[in-house]
């Protein structure tokens, strides 16, 4: 009546030991660690990891192991000391070739890392790192797609042979002028035909017609979303080459963009790249401008020729630039840096897709002799990097830009280039920073709250039910142990409101037992068996707790749907703990209550 099939004692073990083994990661802490990758190249070449055990070598550093994957060569060190004094040597010996990054690793042993066992990412309260709240600017990047919309639009114009005698534009409008209602009515209808993202309306003043042409409101709307998404996406890959664990990057309202780094040492570092635009655009020296004095004292002053736009280089030399922009980051597949060959400076090797190359060569084949103009485009400047002359056609798809100030620039701004450029500028509006010793105060503090609840209860537990009281409690540290391994598995991300999960969960997953042993119990003051309270106990009470589980399950996949952060975080521990409790509650405290009187044909007495 109370006994298990072999294979049910079997399958309970198995589970127990896998979740043991699952565990146990969680308490081996992290070590400081150096995560080398090579910017072009194979992340798994053996080559590199010599010469990283050469160069630590030198400098009397003996690492606690290295290991080489996917992401890079990571060199695991005793002490922090030890991390910085590799960095420094390893940035040195290896070259602007390589991304040389800090970062908290795993101290568990290689056998478990091989079969993934791996622990629960700490989350930003409870790790320590940065926080950063990010203000897209729409408005900046809605005027940048208005002005290529114009000057799309007026090569539209020139190949259809439509005449306009000028354009402007007022904040987010755009004029066109026009002297005739023909030539009116025509450029409307070209804007209907093949501008589906922008609306006009024509008006007459006393200088002729005029059409105002702005953004269509769905065209606003799809720009904003495309521009959100479009810099988390490009956020994401620059902290990919930071080296950060399980950063946290998402939207907030529809303009904002949170972006979390737990672990993160650098943190200087970290704000330079994330809050630099670095998006990359070609254009065209005027010449013609250029060679008059006059041109430029007026431009700055205020007055810009029409058509182009003024920029200065880093040193404060003024040019003006031809307002079509020729290239975009959007073109560029990859940049590392390097040396050039002739002058010995720091350079950024760019390579361009299949359209940027065969643009890029058009440009340079009609333009020899002439001057082109590299801009680096911020959130309130853009300067000219370099505006070098067109020697001869360029063809292949690979550009240099020379004009870096140090390798560290150069390195910077490849990686910039190659995360991908922003959609629409970015500023920091709001930092903050939690330090290692506060998140070892906030697991410290939640570890201690799980604890003296789990002591509370099991010491009520073995009070109130005796033998029985006893087998619960082996459930229930049975229970955590399997939540804190399934959580270890998928790799979550474990913060505060996780913590305050496992509490709760270790508060409610007692309450399957007490509903079982109550109704033992029952059973034996009316009069049936021990054997038959036990049978009857853990059959009868089972719809009770199925119930009850199902709906808490419902509210926590209600938390985890509708809420985000660590509402979410909250969710999913509560949820995988109701899971766990079920299974350890009813499964392995039956298992054991089987072992000890499942034997016993004819029992007199239990200790309940």
């Amino acid at each position: 009546m109370n006994r298990y099939p072999l294979w049910k004692y079997i399958l309970i073990a198995l589970v127990v030991l896998v979740g043991a083994v699952y565990m146990v990661p969680n308490f081996y802490g992290q070590v400081p660690a150096v995560q080398v990758l090579p910017l072009n190249g194979n992340p798994n070449d053996p080559q590199l990891v010599t010469l990283i055990d050469q160069v630590l070598s030198t400098q009397h550093i003996s690492p606690l192991r290295v290991d080489v994957d996917n992401t890079g060569v990571k060199v695991r060190l005793a002490n922090t000391a030890q991390q910085l004094k590799a960095k420094d040597a390893l940035q040195q010996a290896l070259g602007q070739g390589y991304s040389v990054a800090l970062n908290l690793l795993s101290a568990s042993p290689a056998w478990m890392a091989s079969i993934h066992a791996l622990p629960m990412y700490l989350g930003l309260d409870l790790r320590g790192g940065v926080h950063f709240l990010l203000q897209v600017d729409m408005q900046s990047a809605m005027k940048k797609s208005l002005d290529g919309d114009a000057n799309d639009l007026r090569s539209s114009l020139r190949r259809k042979d439509i005449h306009y005698s000028g354009v402007e534009r007022n904040q987010d409008v755009l004029v066109f002028h026009f002297q005739t209602r023909d030539d009116a009515n025509k450029a409307l209808q070209l804007i209907q035909t093949h501008y589906s993202n922008l609306q006009a309306t024509m008006d007459e003043d006393s200088s002729g017609f005029v059409l105002n042409i702005h953004l269509a409101p769905q065209a606003i709307t799809q720009f904003e979303d495309y521009a959100l998404q479009q810099n988390i996406t490009t956020l994401r890959n620059r902290v990919n080459e930071l080296g950060v664990a399980e950063p946290i990057i998402q939207q907030q309202g529809t303009d904002r963009i949170v972006v979390e780094l737990p672990g993160i040492q650098d943190t200087a570092k970290a704000k330079d790249i994330l809050g630099r635009t670095a998006s990359l655009e070609v254009h065209m020296v005027d010449e013609e401008k250029m060679a008059d004095p006059n041109a430029i004292n007026e431009a700055l002053a205020g007055n810009v020729p029409f058509n182009d736009e003024l920029r200065k280089t880093r040193t404060g030399v003024p040019y003006l630039l031809k307002k079509n922009i020729i290239l975009t980051g959007d073109y560029i597949t990859d940049a590392s840096p390097g040396m050039d060959g002739r002058t010995g400076l720091p350079v950024v090797n760019v390579s361009l897709d299949g359209r940027g190359a065969r643009i890029f060569k058009e440009v340079t084949r009609d333009n020899v002799g002439k001057r082109m103009a590299i801009v680096l485009v911020g959130k309130n400047q853009a300067q000219i990097v370099t505006a070098p002359v067109i020697q001869e056609e360029i063809d292949g798809g690979r550009v240099q830009i020379s004009g870096m100030r140090s390798v560290q620039e150069a390195t910077d701004t490849a990686l910039l280039l190659r995360a991908g450029s922003l959609a629409a500028p970015m500023e920091i509006v709001q930092e903050s920073t939690v330090g290692p010793s506060l998140g070892a105060d906030n697991i410290k503090s939640g570890f201690d709250s799980t604890l003296f609840g789990f002591l509370a209860i099991i010491a009520f537990m073995i009070i109130y039910y005796r033998v029985f009281g006893v087998i619960a409690s082996i459930a229930l540290a049975v229970n955590l142990m399997l939540l804190v391994a399934v959580l270890s598995m998928l790799q979550a991300t474990l913060s505060l409101p996780g913590i305050a999960g496992m509490a709760l969960t270790v508060g409610m997953a007692i309450d399957a037992n007490v509903l079982i042993f109550e109704r033992i119990r029952e059973e034996l003051r009316n009069g049936s068996s021990p054997q038959s309270a036990i049978h009857a106990g853990y059959d009868r009470a089972m719809s009770t707790i199925v119930d009850s589980n199902i709906t808490t399950l419902i509210a926590g996949i209600a938390l985890f749907w509708l809420g985000s952060g660590p509402v979410r975080g909250f969710a999913v521990t509560l949820c995988i703990g109701i899971l766990t409790s079920m299974f350890s509650g009813i499964m392995v405290s039956r298992a054991m209550v089987n072992l000890i009187y499942g034997r016993k044909r004819r029992l007199a007495h239990i200790s309940i």
